[in-house]
């Protein structure tokens, strides 16, 4: 077990650092935003709240990229991995389309989600670029699966890493007006993640097909860079249940960052202040999530079977072992993280609350998201799905709703449904992985 886990981890790493580097898009916005005021914050967690359904719908739809291109690389064949990177091409640039438009359509109803009228007017325009910036990130996330899939998880990582300092920049050039350009407040930190989202697509399509490390597999793309419907189906049906999991997730969050919402904008500056926090230690899960699915896939398609509970057990562990350290790592440091964000001395005391209940459920959000992760190893889509529709539906948003407000706890009500629901899809997930494996191998002794 100790290989497997040196062996994941080599993985992981890379995968980890790139994620902690979009989050850190958002950390870079959300800390110079504070920077205006308590309503510019809210208003960008109100737009983080209502984008987080369409951005994790389009990474759900281009993460069918990965594990088909592990299996097919397991199984040596090159054309087809190929062909599954120029058909997620197509299916990341129509489905970001479509998204973006339907951001921009959402925007003129943000009215009528219960918000302060001026945290409503800061957040239109500032949704609208950041749908849009939907599409590049897209294409990026396509073209990072496929190196992914591949195993060259560093690829996107030093992309990512060397495009963040560009961000920074030109969120400190927009939002504050330096240069000769006249600042654009909170729209500011929207245009400078089109602009770094677009040029890091750009980026990473150039070392895709022009690196010599991706050559046998570019080599092919006379033969094999044409659409197929069968290929897109394929991709859409483990894309389709992907997303609804993370749509589950996100929209479960984001609803209820709308009802917090609902009770004014301090708490609302609050919470996003504790959920950026937790969005950022949970980068590190999922990167150990997204490696065990590599390494799941892999050897599914070279058939090892042996090597699927070990990368499974050893993965599972991990993510036990991190929940456990980030919860102690947040309640120590949760004096001082908010002030990261703000010294807004009526947002840090509610900002610091919540980063408890955030510290309670870093373990069950690491369990299930490697449980997540290694059913799609498995291409196991279906079920999860349900099992995360529950937790989050059935089980998250009424019990947060009962306790905000019948209950009168408020904010912290909320965070508590979201304990009770991370809690019951992480249990699920994981039973729902070893039942599977046990089938598998049965099939095959």
């Amino acid at each position: 077990m100790n290989h497997s886990f040196k062996t994941t981890f080599k993985i992981a790493l890379p995968l980890i650092l790139g994620n902690l580097t979009q989050v850190a898009y958002g950390l870079i916005d959300t800390a110079m935003i504070g920077g205006l005021g308590y309503k510019q914050l809210a208003a960008a967690s109100l737009v983080v709240n209502v984008i987080a359904i369409p951005l994790v719908i389009g990474i759900g739809l281009v993460m069918s990229v990965t594990p088909l291109v592990a299996i097919a690389n397991g199984q040596n064949n090159h054309h087809k991995a190929s062909h599954i990177l120029f058909n997620g091409w197509a299916l990341s640039i129509v489905a970001g389309i479509a998204l973006a438009l339907a951001v921009h359509v959402v925007s003129f109803y943000l009215p009528l989600m219960g918000q302060e009228k001026e945290v409503t007017l800061l957040a239109k325009n500032y949704l609208v670029i950041m749908g849009y910036s939907l599409i590049p990130m897209m294409v990026f996330s396509a073209c990072k699966n496929f190196s992914d899939g591949l195993q060259y998880t560093q690829t996107a990582m030093i992309l990512s890493i060397a495009s963040l300092p560009l961000n920074a920049f030109l969120c400190w050039l927009f939002i504050y007006g330096h240069c000769g350009i006249k600042a654009m407040g909170i729209d500011g930190a929207g245009l400078a993640t089109l602009l770094s989202r677009i040029i890091l697509a750009i980026a990473m399509i150039a070392v895709v097909t022009k690196h010599n490390v991706f050559e046998p597999f570019m080599s092919h793309r006379k033969s094999a860079w044409a659409l197929n419907t069968a290929t897109i189906k394929e991709m859409l049906g483990i894309g389709v249940p992907s997303s609804l999991q993370y749509c589950m997730e996100a929209g479960a969050f984001a609803i209820s960052g709308i009802m917090i919402g609902w009770l004014g904008a301090i708490p609302q500056a609050a919470h996003q202040i504790a959920l950026n926090c937790a969005s950022t230690t949970f980068m590190v899960a999922l990167g150990f999530s997204m490696a065990g699915s590599i390494r799941i896939s892999d050897a599914y398609g070279k058939k090892h079977l042996k090597e699927l509970a070990s990368i499974g057990r050893s993965t599972a562990y991990t993510g036990l072992i991190y929940g456990i350290g980030a919860a102690v790592f947040m309640i120590a440091l949760g004096n001082y993280l908010p002030l990261i964000f703000t010294t807004d001395k009526l947002v840090l005391p509610v900002a610091r609350l919540l980063l408890i209940y955030a510290a309670i459920f870093q373990v069950s959000d690491a369990t299930q998201a490697i449980g997540v992760g290694l059913c799609r190893g498995i291409k196991d889509v279906v079920r999860p799905t349900i099992y995360v529709a529950i937790a989050y539906w059935a089980i998250g948003i009424p019990v947060g709703y009962l306790l905000a407000f019948p209950y009168h706890l408020g904010v912290v009500g909320i965070w508590i449904g979201f304990v009770a629901g991370l809690s019951f899809s992480a249990i699920l997930l994981n039973y729902r992985f070893y039942k599977k494996l046990n089938q598998i191998v049965g099939i095959h002794n």
